[in-house]
């Protein structure tokens, strides 16, 4: 198992996974009709090198909520994710802008709008049951939110790019990074009191399969295996026509020791370890799960951050020094099982945000330490111009993105970025 997720070795490539709700202005409190998002996407010039896929060969899946996600594929280096995934987007952006849509930057829809599950294929089926019996989360979590996801390389065996220091950077990293770009602070058109929503509603789901792994054990590979053996099966797949349901309590290392139906195969784990959703989600690559979606071209600016900070070995010295109070806090939590993202800082980086004074020093330094990187990176000067913009505008003064829905609620103009008007 940790030779698929964790693949050992120089840190090269980086990806992105930036998704989008739709909006039709024409009848915003409607669910926009799926024959437009349809034909918007039978408009898209296909092709990338598989023939399949966009021109930078990015992909495109359509979320149980009706969510648009685009996918990066794997580049070498920052600038040619960036570059790739923009170009592609615009492509997006331009088909949908045909139907009369628009792609909303948010982590959670802030519409007043029904939200319905959009797709019947028996993974959602089943995952809308198993989240169904604790609550209304999952469904909230399904149809409902949004997120950019930074994709990078494990890292070496050891070394300053070892995946093991790269792990816990990512996570200590973690509540600066939801903090920083909180953008969900409205549920069914109402304030929550929350400027991450979205990530609130994480922390309230299933915590055998949300909340991280133990982070202070010292060997990533071996903590992910015991959370994937410890973590309840969803479902079980079948053949057409029949539910994939899986035993109530039923874990993984349950069904090992011949508790399932029958016995699991390798490609049970597999699809197992697609259904577990933590801050941070090893699948060869590491995948950041933490962040909200975000307005225009926001998900460059974390893509371009959370880069720097892990590829430059200063500036993620710098950063480790900088988060080191914020995971002394967190102690505390993690030593009652209060795992992030439940543990207080990740709930005051969700709730408070950047106004929060501790993860705003600890931000603005991981701000400095990427803008410093990415001075080093060639190429990378309107990347570099971006962060130190979004560093001036939200974090310098204690404001993140959710704060600029928040003003126009009050003010009575727009309930949704404007960036993304078509």
């Amino acid at each position: 198992m940790s030779g698929v997720c964790f693949k050992i070795g120089p840190p090269r490539l980086v990806g992105v996974e930036v998704e989008w709700f739709v909006h039709d202005d024409r009848c915003p409190s409607q669910p926009v009709r799926p024959e437009l998002i349809r034909t918007a996407l039978e408009s898209l010039p296909l092709g990338g090198p598989d023939g399949t896929s966009l021109p930078s060969g990015s992909r495109l899946t359509l979320e149980p909520g009706g969510q648009v996600e685009l996918s990066s594929p794997p580049a070498t280096g920052l600038t040619a994710c960036v570059d790739g995934t923009r170009r592609d987007l615009a492509a997006l952006r331009a088909a949908f802008a045909a139907q009369g849509l628009r792609l909303t930057g948010t982590g959670t829809d802030p519409l007043d709008r029904p939200r319905r599950m959009v797709l019947d294929h028996p993974r959602y089926l089943a995952m809308e049951r198993f989240f169904d019996s604790a609550g209304p989360w999952g469904r909230v979590m399904m149809t409902g939110t949004a997120s950019v996801q930074v994709c990078l390389d494990a890292g070496d065996a050891d070394g300053p790019q070892a995946a093991e220091r790269r792990w816990r950077l990512l996570h200590l990293l973690g509540p600066v990074l939801v903090a920083a770009f909180a953008n969900s602070p409205l549920l069914d058109g109402r304030p929550t009191g929350h400027r991450s929503t979205r990530q609130t509603v994480w922390s309230r789901m299933d915590p055998s399969r949300t909340l991280a792994p133990e982070p202070d054990h010292g060997d990533p590979r071996e903590a992910w295996a015991r959370y994937v053996l410890d973590a309840e099966v969803l479902c079980v797949r079948r053949p057409e026509g029949m539910p994939w349901t899986a035993p109530a309590g039923l874990t993984f290392r349950d069904w090992i020791r011949g508790a399932g139906e029958r016995p699991p195969t390798l490609a049970d784990l597999e699809y197992h370890c697609t259904t577990l959703f933590p801050p941070v989600r090893p699948r060869g690559h590491l995948e950041l799960r933490m962040v909200d979606a975000q307005p225009g071209d926001g998900w460059a600016v974390v893509t371009a951050l959370v880069t720097a900070l892990l590829e430059d070995p200063v500036a993620a010295d710098t950063a480790l020094a900088a988060l080191e109070p914020l995971d002394a806090l967190d102690r505390r939590d993690r030593a009652a099982d209060r795992r992030p993202p439940r543990s207080e800082v990740w709930r005051r980086a969700a709730t408070l945000a950047v106004a929060d004074p501790e993860l705003r020093r600890a931000a603005l330094t991981c701000f400095a330490a990427a803008d410093a990187a990415l001075g080093r990176l060639p190429g990378a000067a309107g990347l570099r111009t971006a962060v130190a913009e979004f560093a001036e505008r939200y974090p310098a003064r204690g404001r993140c993105p959710a704060d600029d829905q928040l003003d126009a609620l009050r003010s009575g103009t727009r309930r949704t970025p404007p960036e993304e008007a078509p």
